[in-house]
């Protein structure tokens, strides 16, 4: 017993110091970042693209659709999403492999502000949280949200939403139809595999998915009609 014990003991110790570490990795990650530019220097910058598109600018749907099928409870948590984080936990421990991630619309944002290109991982995820703690306590869920859909890419060169909605559909965000919005929320999860021009059926198939949510969480009627 007294074996099992040192031996439970050193495991913890094991995980604790592989923990502090990232968390170390991981602020220290963010400290660079915020640093180099600020995170309030970060927005101003890409509000200055010529492309940026403001949230009120594109059709409701396509707002209910990114969030319906990322983050479905944006408004209603902080930076972090437990519940999230707890269900993505246990599926990837029943499938022995990462198949679901807990990342929020504002961890994503703090990914494309910073980290596009970081690969250490796990120092990233927590690094990405410290930016989400700035970014919930000065700007609202609705600027959040605006930056995201501005810093997003969609595969094919476009990196926010009005130059994928002129490059895919040759019109403004605003002109958007049901259907093209929701084909295009579908698409940053996995954009070299859900463009449509590299592989329509794939971005059929998630654009089932986010059609599938919103009806799941009532930004659709049951019976609702998507069609080109």
């Amino acid at each position: 017993m007294k074996l099992l014990k040192k031996l439970l003991f050193l495991i913890l110790l094991f995980v604790s110091i592989i923990l502090l570490t990232y968390v170390f990795n991981g602020y220290s990650m963010y400290k660079r970042a915020i640093t180099t530019m600020s995170i309030n220097d970060k927005i101003l910058f890409v509000r200055s693209n010529p492309n940026f598109t403001r949230l009120s600018d594109v059709p409701s749907y396509y707002k209910n659709a990114i969030i319906a099928v990322e983050d479905h409870r944006f408004y209603e948590h902080g930076t972090l999403d437990y519940i999230s984080i707890g269900r993505a936990t246990v599926s990837n421990l029943k499938s022995k492999k990462l198949v679901e991630g807990g990342s929020t619309i504002t961890q994503q944002v703090a990914k494309n502000l910073y980290f596009i290109t970081e690969t250490d991982v796990f120092s990233r995820k927590v690094a990405e949280v410290f930016v989400g703690f700035e970014l919930e306590k000065n700007y609202s869920k609705d600027e959040i949200l605006e930056i995201y859909i501005n810093t997003i890419y969609f595969g094919d060169g476009y990196y926010n939403i009005k130059e994928a909605s002129m490059g895919y559909f040759n019109k403004k965000p605003e002109k958007l139809s049901l259907y093209e919005a929701t084909l295009l929320a579908g698409v940053p999860n996995a954009p070299t595999v859900y463009s449509p021009t590299v592989n329509l059926d794939l971005a059929l198939s998630r654009q089932k998915k986010v059609i599938s949510d919103m009806i799941k969480y009532g930004y659709l009627e049951p019976d609702a009609t998507v069609t080109p």
